[in-house]
């Protein structure tokens, strides 16, 4: 899928989680730690396509995120980018083809996925709010990257960090002390997972297996069958899935910020 529509799903299930949380769980949560999760959620479910990258000397090239903060995201990109290659190097078994890029392999998996959930909430935890302003501040970058695509591509990159370190900063001085946050972790973790969910409802799918070996294969790309895939940037993605996204989106903030008038629509069928 396209970066927009990663973006979008991660805040759509963000959302939808937390309406369902409030609701019937009774697990309450203040306006702006719900704004707070749905953009982190957006941006972790980016940071997958990390490891797509693209010309860091010109400035070109690669995913979506990888042009968040200009020169200094495509470095980041191009690191990843190799580190998945050599991982894939390393473990592929006999009826893995060679490879010379790493993108859909490391980061588009469930172990990637921990990892970085985990990684994200002890490093809150260990380093308490300074860790939380870079993480707000490279997630929320990450998330108006994808979700205002266009918006961001005519006021570029230096105008995005700018925001970004902004929104981090109002965050962070209204978060109380001496606490670990690990909602972040958890946040990036299901935006990395609802990424994952999303390319395998593309015709190449991921290595969501791994590192569990099938039929001489480590790097198996499982999705659904090609008759069913979505093409990526088609009408079915841009149009019927966004929408669908869209709505879901809307719903849940409504249910959340005015669940009253979410009773009135019920009543009314």
């Amino acid at each position: 899928m396209m970066g927009p529509s990663h973006a979008l799903s991660g805040a759509a299930v963000w959302l939808a989680g937390s309406w369902a949380l409030d609701h019937f769980a009774g697990y309450h949560q203040s306006p702006l730690a719900v704004a707070v999760g749905t953009a982190v959620c957006a941006g972790g479910a980016l940071f997958p396509d990390l490891d797509l990258s693209g010309k860091v000397t010109r400035n070109q090239g690669g995913a979506t995120v990888a042009r968040t903060f200009g020169v200094f995201s495509l470095f980041i990109a191009e690191v990843i980018e190799k580190i998945s290659l050599a991982i894939y190097t390393a473990t592929r078994l006999s009826r893995d083809p060679r490879r010379t890029n790493g993108h859909r392999t490391f980061t588009h998996t469930i172990p990637f996925t921990v990892l970085v959930g985990w990684g994200t909430a002890t490093l809150c935890a260990v380093y308490g709010k300074w860790a939380v302003m870079g993480v707000l501040f490279f997630m929320i970058g990450l998330a108006l990257r994808g979700l205002f695509d266009e918006w961001a591509k005519r006021i570029g990159w230096a105008a995005i960090t700018l925001i970004s370190a902004g929104a981090a900063f109002f965050v962070w001085v209204t978060l109380p002390d001496n606490r670990g946050y690990p909602m972040l972790g958890v946040a990036v973790g299901v935006g990395c997972f609802v990424h994952i969910i999303g390319d395998m409802v593309t015709r190449v799918g991921v290595p969501i297996l791994w590192p569990i070996p099938v039929n001489r294969r480590m790097w198996m790309m499982i999705g659904i069958p090609n008759h069913l895939a979505l093409r990526t940037g088609g009408k079915g993605e841009v149009i019927v899935l966004r929408t669908v996204l869209t709505v879901v989106s809307a719903l849940a903030a409504v249910g959340l910020v005015a669940p009253g008038l979410l009773d009135r629509i019920d009543l009314s069928q």
